[in-house]
């Protein structure tokens, strides 16, 4: 217990060694913990993942410099994780649950025409729209695209207009 004890010591005032031992071990039980959280966690990037991850950070890094109980900290983030599963699972299985989580899609253009109440709605300016339409499909106008859509992670996503044959 005395090992322990020196090597990951209690409260706030940690030596060096101390702090590394606490880094080191929670770095192993972070990896351990995302992959039990699942890849959408990282490819996402949804405000539903991304709440995992800092608040994954946040408690973890109590643990690391003292500041909470560094079991605490650990039971409470594998509780986190367990949360962000059960969520995810649960969006899976029920549609309505899922919308009530992760929200929908937001339509900003179709035919010709900006959406400029959703635009609005989404705090995003046809400059912005236009400056996605340039990253993403690598056109200039508006002209190609059918409709554009704000995706639940926030990306825009362009439907091209169907070349006449």
């Amino acid at each position: 217990m005395n090992t322990i004890h020196y090597l990951f010591g209690e409260g706030p005032n940690l030596t060096t060694l101390q702090m590394s031992m606490r880094t080191f071990v929670t770095f192993i039980i972070l990896l351990v913990l995302i992959r039990l959280a699942g890849m959408r966690t990282f490819a996402k990037r949804s405000a539903f993942d991304n709440i995992i991850v800092i608040l994954l950070g946040a408690v973890l890094a109590r643990g690391v410099v003292g500041a909470s109980p560094y079991c605490a900290t650990v039971a409470s983030s594998v509780v986190m994780v367990g949360m962000h599963r059960l969520i995810a699972w649960l969006s899976v299985k029920n549609r309505k649950f899922e919308k009530l989580v992760k929200g929908t899609y937001i339509k900003l253009y179709q035919d010709g025409a900006l959406v400029n109440n959703n635009l609005e709605r989404t705090g995003m300016s046809e400059n912005d729209l236009h400056e996605s339409l340039r990253l993403e499909t690598k056109k200039l106008t508006l002209a190609e695209i059918d409709t554009a859509f704000m995706e639940t992670n926030g990306r825009i996503s362009f439907i091209l207009k169907e070349s006449d044959k």
